[in-house]
């Protein structure tokens, strides 16, 4: 036997299927990945206990040696503290003025084991309220004794005329405009004069 089901009732149920389908296709497009909003938490701030966020962390900080050596490790560097130094002074005859020794600490200088020349200045090792000075000139690190023109007097280096291969040696009178620069020169084999200028 037949059942009879009246029209209208099967238009309810075609258009409520209708209805689920286009809900449920609705529903399926949200969890495809389109909104990361409901997936990716918000940003959090931790609470110290008094209620103030907390500050933020420090940057990391980077390991390992700094790139090029220490500047004391540098061999080129000015090293008035060098050994070779307070060896030259034992070497020297007494200060011909005080007949006393000679003080190993320099007053001035650009003492370096690269350089053709360089120079400190030392004084006598006296009470005296004007000790004699003299320069020590140095090739390549190594002191050079003998054959060198006199540099008693110097108090200082003028640094702005010294480069790798010449010192210029100053005095200094204390009065001004009395100054003097000297400049020694290595030319290979020896050290030269090559120049008085005034200051």
């Amino acid at each position: 036997m037949a059942v009879t089901v009246p029209c209208a009732l099967v238009k309810c149920a075609v258009a409520i299927g209708i209805h689920i389908a286009v809900v449920a296709l609705a529903v399926a497009g949200c969890g495809s990945g389109d909104s990361t909003a409901s997936k990716t938490p918000g940003p959090t701030v931790e609470s110290t206990p008094s209620g103030t966020p907390a500050p933020p962390a420090p940057p990391p900080t980077v390991t390992g040696p700094l790139p090029g050596p220490p500047a004391a490790d540098d061999p080129c560097a000015t090293d008035l503290a060098a050994p070779e130094i307070a060896q030259a002074v034992s070497e020297l005859p007494r200060d011909p003025r005080s007949n006393q020794g000679w003080n190993p600490e320099p007053l001035a200088g650009n003492y370096n084991e690269c350089a053709q020349l360089s120079a400190v200045i030392i004084k006598a090792n006296t009470n005296s309220e004007n000790p004699n000075t003299r320069a020590l000139l140095f090739h390549r690190g190594k002191f050079i004794p003998t054959g060198v023109p006199d540099t008693f007097g110097f108090n200082g280096l003028d640094s702005a005329a010294t480069t790798g291969d010449t010192v210029a040696l100053q005095y200094t009178g204390g009065v001004p405009g009395l100054d003097s620069v000297v400049k020694f020169r290595w030319n290979g084999s020896g050290v030269e004069l090559i120049g008085n200028t005034p200051g």
